[in-house]
């Protein structure tokens, strides 16, 4: 007898899911061109897209290679002063990425083709 109802409540349960999901599901029609429609958000979003990657994007990125840039020569500086011998290559290259994203928004964009 108890089995019975544990069975009842689960077919209910099933049933009342199986309905809610028929009534609340939404029809996708892909009725016309999808590639003029993601042209048309990609047109419309470029200028945001552009603003964020510019005034967020890059300034953090920047942050992150300056402060990864004086933490490196403070190591060098104990490292040299430990050894008595200076690695210049790692700080070579951060002080070359840093200049790469600082100037990166004067030219990316027209690589991009924005």
């Amino acid at each position: 007898m108890k089995g019975i109802r544990i069975r009842k409540r689960i077919f209910t349960a099933a049933m009342t899911a199986i309905f809610m999901v028929n009534l609340f599901a939404v029809n996708a029609y892909a009725a016309g061109d999808v590639a003029g429609a993601v042209t048309n958000t990609w047109t419309s979003a470029k200028t945001q897209i552009k603003s964020v990657v510019d005034n967020v994007v890059f300034p953090v990125i920047d942050v992150v290679l300056a402060i990864l840039l004086f933490v490196k020569i403070g190591t060098a500086y104990l490292d040299y002063r430990k050894h008595g011998q200076l690695e210049w290559t790692p700080i070579a290259i951060i002080f070359g990425c840093l200049l790469f994203t600082l100037t990166a928004p004067l030219y990316i964009w027209t690589i991009v083709n924005i």
